[in-house]
């Protein structure tokens, strides 16, 4: 994940968000998910047009909207939350639960959180110390004492959101660090695996320590929290620094020729010696994507092992290597510079879904958004889910080169013009929380005036929930919907008839009741409702009118 906006990090958090059922109800309008749009075009061919959506009319409505809307939410250097490490929880709860009013009321779905930003965390844990960026210091406890993790899932799952565990596998240290590490960190547990870097402490992925720590830790939430997914960004081995230059190097690979300058050496050769001592044939960044290949695969297999519904997902560096690459693409190599091997995690069902970093606009040809798409859906063999990530904090961000908010709007419309990719991804949630640009306003108005579910993953589970029971009321603020239990359902999707029309949304199960409000003085008639489980398989439809 690509940090280098510090001077853009702070949030304009709304007092006074909507709640859930304002927001709810904020979501009960017409729109498709996936417009009836031709395949796409090149990039010398400009934008796919935006479409009009359509009505849904007729005696039954069509299948439920379905689309992977996320954003990021960094807790590193307080870039999204919360908006300084020493505010009273109070305070950071109050910014968390806006950010999620703010989601909801977009349309969105899912949150990534960062919850382990340099080999710490945000939530209590016997393995890592606390983060300074949530509380001032690395090692201190909040007071008073609260577990912002659950608060998160909790908040997000009151409005139907899914929440992701968002970790970083092998940073030990951000540059914008300022406190002393605590004394349970790894650095001071198992300093023979931390190695620096540049202003960085990193965990070298050779060291057996480092990663079976890595895999402790995200096991760990996986069994002690209700999350949704566990994700991982793109950090492996460190990006490359220039020589001798000590700064950061993920900021310069989204550009040319910077990533070619020569560069310092990750300095992991005791671990390197140690594996040629001990017959190992492989050349050295060989071995060190397969350090990086066995972490991944141990991951997987040990969420499938704990919980087999919680999906794992990976957002790497958005180019692709360089031995497959299009005709015409070019830029930096996280195949060769992170020893990031992404096409195989894909090749070999490793993950649920990947995230590419896409962070370049539709008309740059040699990184070309849409081309980029196509070379990471091609290599998706086993079907899973490719939900690119975009550069939303470009937008009018007083760069350089900013994106101007129409980028994004269509950027999501050459997604939607590809049925094999289902969703996406912004990074990250302060330039939706500042409507930077009006892009909050775009956006709700042409890309997500409708709810959509999450798409299925079958491969986890496919086997149906029980289909609710539901009843309806007139009452005076609208039709009441009241839902009974339905067994493994997390969330009803309900088609709700205005007229002749039809208008969806979602609300999460165990809420009880919701309220269809009139529309334009037109009343909800009738409703049609689905149960949803944790990996998207629909219930038979349950129909009830008044």
């Amino acid at each position: 994940m690509v940090l280098a906006f510090d001077r853009n990090k702070r949030l304009l958090l709304s007092a006074g968000a909507a709640g859930a059922l304002a927001a709810l109800m904020s979501a009960c309008t017409t729109s498709p998910t996936r417009p009836d749009v031709a395949a796409g075009p090149s990039p010398a061919g400009g934008p796919v047009p935006h479409p009009e959506p359509p009505r849904y009319t007729g005696e039954q409505p069509p299948a439920a909207p379905r689309e992977f809307r996320a954003a990021w939410v960094s807790t590193v250097a307080n870039i999204d939350w919360p908006s300084r490490s020493n505010a009273p929880p109070a305070k950071q709860q109050a910014e968390a639960i806006a950010i999620l009013d703010r989601a909801r009321a977009l349309n969105l779905n899912a949150i990534v959180l960062q919850v382990r930003p340099s080999a710490d965390a945000i939530y209590p844990s016997k393995l890592e110390p606390w983060s300074e960026f949530l509380t001032g210091r690395s090692g201190k406890e909040p007071v008073p004492a609260w577990d912002p993790l659950q608060f998160w899932i909790a908040q997000a799952h009151a409005r139907g959101l899914e929440l992701h565990a968002w970790f970083n596998p092998y940073r030990a240290r951000h540059g914008a660090a300022r406190t002393p590490l605590a004394k349970d960190h790894i650095a001071n547990t198992t300093p023979q695996a931390v190695k620096t870097y540049g202003k960085l402490l990193w965990m070298d992925p050779g060291e057996e320590a480092a990663s079976q720590h890595t895999l402790s830790v995200i096991l760990d939430v996986v069994r002690r929290y209700d999350i949704d997914g566990v994700h991982m960004d793109d950090y492996f081995y460190p990006y490359p620094i220039e020589a001798p230059a000590a700064s950061g190097g993920e900021a310069a690979a989204l550009d040319t020729p910077s990533w070619q300058k020569p560069e310092v050496e990750f300095p992991d050769q005791p671990s390197w010696q140690r594996y040629v001592r001990g017959g190992g044939t492989l050349d050295r960044a060989s071995w060190r994507r397969q350090n990086v290949d066995r972490l991944i695969e141990q991951i997987y297999l040990g969420i499938r092992r704990e919980k087999a519904w919680v999906k794992f997902g990976i957002s790497p560096f958005g180019i692709g290597r360089p031995d497959r690459r299009p005709r015409g693409i070019a830029g930096f190599s996280q195949y060769d510079k992170l020893y990031a091997d992404a096409e195989l995690w894909l090749q070999k069902g490793w993950l649920d879904y990947l995230a590419p970093q896409l962070y370049w606009p539709i008309a740059q040809a040699p990184q070309a958004y849409p081309v980029l798409l196509d070379y990471w859906l091609a290599q998706n063999t086993r079907g899973r889910h490719v939900w690119p990530g975009l550069f939303t904090s470009r937008v009018a961000d007083g760069s350089a080169k900013p994106f101007g908010p129409n980028e994004i709007v269509q950027q999501i419309d050459v997604t939607r013009s590809r049925p094999a990719a289902q969703g996406h991804v912004h990074f990250s949630i302060a330039p939706l929380m500042q409507n930077r640009g009006g892009l909050y306003d775009r956006l709700k108005a042409m890309s997500y005036p409708s709810a959509a579910l999450v798409p299925a993953s079958p491969w986890l589970g496919d086997r149906a929930p029980e289909a609710p029971t539901v009843t309806v009321k007139r009452g005076e603020n609208g039709l009441a919907v009241a839902f009974g239990t339905a067994k493994n359902a997390v969330t009803f999707a309900i088609w709700a008839r205005y007229g002749d029309e039809w208008r969806f949304t979602v609300a999460p199960a165990g809420g009880g009741e919701v309220v269809l409000r009139d529309l334009a003085g037109v009343p909800a008639r009738s409703v049609v409702v689905t149960a949803v489980d944790r990996v998207g398989n629909e219930s038979l439809r349950v129909s009830a009118k008044v």
